[in-house]
């Protein structure tokens, strides 16, 4: 795997432990586009990582570094996640720049594979807790949709980032509690149940709590309490 070097000024100082990776999309008309902005000194955004969709990898910040990439969120309880994560940016233009065709860009196998790989070393090299592993709309659900319903979270799972339940859940757990159970912020419950729905039930994204939802919510769950 190579990197290139592309420093940004945008980070400083972490103000506590890491052990969170942040997975998004750039969600911008171009790849270089969006990393013009990350190392804009007036954007006042950046990210460790890009990853374009040929599969290069770029860094931007030192991952001891605290890169300003997840902004106001929470997960299981924790806040100031900057501090707490590294960032990688997945180069594709998400809800706001769809696909020619319509609808949300694919991501490439080669882009998926750098990212793979790197999500990887990162894993093992700060001990990051699987449940830990987040999008950024699970951290941010009010405020953010990526890296979208496309990205293939299942498959991540199958190299080791990130869980997916294998079996059906209990669809008469309350949702709410599953989703607080996972590390959600439910006080917006439709956008957490959206953003729950963008991960693990990618077919259907339409924050509408049934027993479909209730299951999978429970499944997932039931994988985070045991890990």
């Amino acid at each position: 795997m190579k990197i290139a070097l592309h420093p940004s000024q945008n980070f400083n100082e972490r103000k506590g432990p890491l052990d969170m990776l942040v997975l998004h999309y750039t969600g911008m008309e171009t790849g270089d586009a969006a990393i013009e902005r990350l190392c804009d000194p007036k954007a006042g955004v950046s990210a460790h990582y890009v990853v374009r969709e040929n599969g290069d990898i770029l860094k931007l910040v030192d991952e001891d570094k605290r890169a300003w990439h997840a902004g106001v969120g929470s997960w299981q309880d924790d806040e100031d996640l900057n501090s707490r994560s590294v960032g990688i940016e997945i180069v594709n233009g998400g809800h706001d720049w769809p696909a020619p065709s319509g609808g949300l860009p694919a991501y490439p196998d080669a882009q998926i594979e750098a990212v793979t790989e790197l999500a990887l070393g990162i894993i093992e090299r700060w001990s990051i807790p699987q449940t830990r592993v987040v999008g950024h709309s699970d951290i941010a659900p009010v405020r953010k949709a990526d890296p979208g319903e496309h990205f293939p979270w299942q498959r991540l799972a199958a190299s080791g980032i990130g869980l997916w339940p294998d079996e059906a859940g209990d669809a008469s757990q309350l949702l709410a509690t599953s989703l607080k159970t996972i590390g959600y912020d439910t006080s917006d419950l439709k956008a957490t149940i959206t953003a729950f729905q963008r991960r693990w039930f990618q077919h259907r994204i339409d924050g509408l709590d049934d027993s479909e939802i209730r299951a999978r919510a429970s499944a997932v769950a039931k994988l985070y309490s045991a890990e």
